[in-house]
């Protein structure tokens, strides 16, 4: 029985042994296939992670690019704005030595033509002036064979009939118009007056346009321009001028027809450089406040001029407009000033001449109100300046001044005459206008070669600022009687050549000179 017993339980260890072992196995192959399950779902896993990862990092390559190329964009943008301010620039400097040139050719052939007809002029006067000289000796030698004299008698004898006959001629021009002048002095004494001041009337002259502002430093131009070109787009539109900034140091230039608009350009441009502060808003606001101080100043210089010359009841339009002459120049003149002179002369030369003081002091001060709106409108200043005169109220003396004082229109009035000539002393007496140093230089180089065309002159030299002209002759070929002769060609040939204000002296020297040396 036991051993029945110790069988069984032998066979049911054994049992339990193979169903552990069988258990084991089974549990074994149970984990393997979840281990594979988990491992497979953990592959899965990393590569849908793999997958994000490459992904997003395409999504933020795409993100860098494009932010890349947009930077790029707005940097080539910049550039190509940058580029286009350049030649824009370029553009107008080109504009500007494009119309130099053109002007420099224009002049270099006036002066070929000049030169041209100067040299066939030189050459037919030195023709006729050889053809007189054998007239003249043939004449001399056919006088000496009929009278039988010789060169010194002949000569002497000559020059006294013709001293005698001279002196007698003008003995009795001068006791005819003496005569003639005591008859009729009451009567023309005025208008010969008035003539002979018309005949010294000086031709009116043009304007500059431009004027230039100093800068501190070149890094301020950039300043100035602004971003993409801004500010300096915002300046002009507010100004109504045109901006130069070229590589010129230390200067920018503004350029402009009406004065007012580059009066105002200049001072606001002074006070944004010395404000430093440049954008597109504080740029309209110094603008506005420069534009109410200059139109002030404009208005109080009217009025000033009004009462130093004693007018009064002008228009505020009419005021304004004088205002706004203090900004102009004619010659470096300034037309404010140059009408308060031509006001005061008018009035002293009508007193001389019996006439309304007041009335020709108002025709003279507003002679050239015109030049205050001449770039506004077409047509000369004085045109302008009478059709503003007469819409305002002004007396028909006033406006005729105002039409004629450069006898551009048919004189009814003694004013204009008056107004004329107090406008041609103003602008021609000395230190009112200046000449440019090449204009001088080219007026004593014609006076000279006008001098030297002569036959026997050896040197001709202009003084006193061309006032005097001072000529050398040569003493073998001319007698006193030829330089006597030449001395009134060479004032008629400048009288009839020359433009030039006042009157030119002529000096001819004619000099013998014998040297022996003592040993």
């Amino acid at each position: 029985m036991e051993t029945i017993q110790w069988i069984t339980v032998a066979i049911t260890s054994v049992l339990s042994v193979i169903a552990t072992y069988f258990c084991v196995r089974f549990i074994d192959a149970r984990r393997q296939a979840d281990a594979v399950i988990r491992s497979k779902e953990i592959l899965r896993r990393a590569e849908l992670e793999a997958e994000n990862t490459i992904r997003e990092a395409d999504l933020r390559v795409k993100e860098k690019s494009i932010q890349l190329k947009e930077e790029n964009e707005n940097e080539f943008r910049k550039i190509r704005q940058e580029l286009h301010d350049r030649e824009r620039i370029l553009d107008k400097r080109q504009d500007i030595l494009d119309k130099q040139a053109e002007d420099q050719r224009k002049l270099e052939k006036i002066v070929e033509n000049t030169q041209r007809k100067l040299t066939e002029r030189i050459e037919d006067t030195n023709r006729r002036n050889d053809e007189l000289l054998k007239l003249i000796e043939k004449e001399r030698l056919t006088l000496y064979e009929f009278s039988g004299l010789n060169k010194e008698e002949a000569t002497t004898q000559l020059l006294q009939q013709l001293e005698k006959e001279l002196h007698e001629e003008t003995g009795a021009v001068i006791l005819r118009h003496e005569k003639q002048l005591k008859e009729r002095c009451e009567v023309l004494t005025r208008n010969v007056l008035l003539g002979a001041m018309q005949r010294y009337a000086a031709p009116h002259t043009a304007e500059s346009t431009t004027c230039t502002v100093d800068i501190p430093n070149d890094d301020m131009k950039g300043r100035i321009i602004g971003r993409e070109g801004r500010n300096i787009r915002t300046f002009e539109k507010a100004t109504g001028v045109d901006m130069i900034i070229d590589d010129t140091p230390g200067v920018v230039i503004v350029s402009g027809f009406d004065p007012i608009r580059r009066e105002v350009a200049r001072l606001a441009l002074n006070r944004l450089i010395a404000d430093g502060r440049i954008h597109p808003s504080r740029i309209e606001e110094i603008v506005s406040e420069t534009n109410n101080e200059v139109q002030q100043f404009v208005q109080k210089a009217g009025q000033e001029a009004a009462q130093e010359v004693d007018i009064f009841g002008l228009n505020e339009r009419m005021i304004n407009l004088l205002g706004r002459l203090h900004f102009r120049t004619s010659y470096s003149q300034n037309v404010l000033r140059h009408a308060i002179e031509v006001a005061f002369l008018s009035g002293l030369i009508a007193v001389e001449l019996g006439f309304n003081e007041k009335l020709a002091r108002r025709c003279g001060l507003l002679h050239d109100i015109g030049k205050a709106m001449d770039h506004e409108t077409e047509g000369g200043h004085p045109k302008i300046g009478a059709d503003l005169l007469k819409r305002y109220g002004e007396p028909l003396e006033v406006v005729q001044a105002a039409l004629g004082h450069h006898e551009d229109a048919k004189i009814d009035y003694p004013y204009t005459i008056i107004v004329a000539a107090a406008d041609a002393c103003s602008a021609s007496r000395p230190g009112a206008r200046r000449e440019s140093l090449e204009n001088y230089v080219r007026r004593m180089e014609e006076l000279e070669a006008i001098a030297n065309e002569f036959s026997g002159v050896e040197q001709a030299y202009a003084v006193q600022a061309g006032r005097e002209m001072r000529v050398l002759l040569n003493a073998q070929q001319l007698t006193d009687e030829g330089a006597a002769q030449i001395c009134r060609d060479i004032a008629h040939s400048l009288t009839e050549r020359v433009q030039f204000p006042g009157e030119i002296k002529v000096t001819v020297i004619r000099e013998t000179r014998f040297v022996e040396i003592a040993k």
